[in-house]
């Protein structure tokens, strides 16, 4: 396994109580290479002073944004609003941004609410391909995404190489249900959130090696990992499961 294969980096969300200079400190140290910011916190999209001062502690500690980590969501944020995240991602030096799709599984959705949030993704779609980068749903339950079938008929109705997702294993299922979603997804699927949970219970890294390399084995190279929350919410176990990261992936 060639050593470029992964990016590893982090989700700034994380570690919401940190500074953004603690962060990208702890990052480099730990051996990542990117950071995924959160706009809810570290990275407002509005905040061009804040917005800036990340490109900085970037360019100070090597480190790169692997995409832009959005709480705009598609069927409940007005459409107009996506620009002034674009914007913020051009600024970070990403074009990917990361966002949520609806508010509730697929199979609750009325036709003409399905209709609606079909139509204004083709908006966003449209928009990020003006601009020039790639719109990535979030893989989590409450939304469209939470059931493969209905995440993928959205992509394919939508069509569009500026229309992906992420994807992350769902806490809630089995490993083999995991393994069906992800092989399903995988041709769609831009980065990967990566955590060890069952249900609310978090665990380390080092109690998934073998789930995870089932999992990444879904998945075509190169490809960007991102560590989300630790099983503490503690910085200082970045280090650790960073170790455990490489020791999956091989890096």
């Amino acid at each position: 396994m060639k050593r470029n294969e992964y990016r590893l980096g982090l989700a700034s969300i994380s570690f919401r109580h940190c500074t953004p200079r603690e962060i990208a400190q702890a990052a480099k140290n730990a051996g990542l290479s990117c950071i995924e910011w959160g706009s809810d916190v570290h990275a407002p999209p509005h905040d061009k002073r804040s917005l800036c001062a990340l490109v900085d502690l970037q360019t100070e500690f090597t480190l790169s944004c692997s995409s832009y980590g959005t709480y705009f969501r598609l069927g409940q944020t007005p459409i107009e609003e996506l620009q002034a995240y674009i914007d913020a991602a051009k600024l970070l030096q990403t074009d990917v941004l990361r966002l949520w799709c609806g508010t509730k599984s697929g199979e609750d959705y009325t036709s003409g609410e399905t209709e609606a949030l079909l139509e204004q993704c083709r908006q966003a779609a449209a928009i990020a391909e003006q601009n020039g980068v790639t719109l990535c749903m979030e893989c989590h339950k409450h939304t469209v995404t939470q059931r493969c079938e209905d995440a993928i008929n959205l992509i394919e109705a939508i069509n569009s190489p500026h229309f992906r997702t992420y994807w992350q294993p769902f806490q809630w299922q089995s490993v083999e249900e995991n393994l069906n979603y992800a092989r399903r997804i995988a041709p769609f699927t831009h980065h990967l959130h990566v955590f060890q949970w069952k249900g609310e219970q978090r665990f380390s890294l080092a109690d998934g090696m073998d789930e995870w390399r089932a999992y990444l084995s879904c998945f075509s190279l190169p490809r960007t990992l991102l560590l989300e929350f630790m099983p503490d919410d503690d910085l200082s176990s970045l280090p650790y499961e960073a170790m455990q990261l490489k020791q999956i992936t091989g890096v």
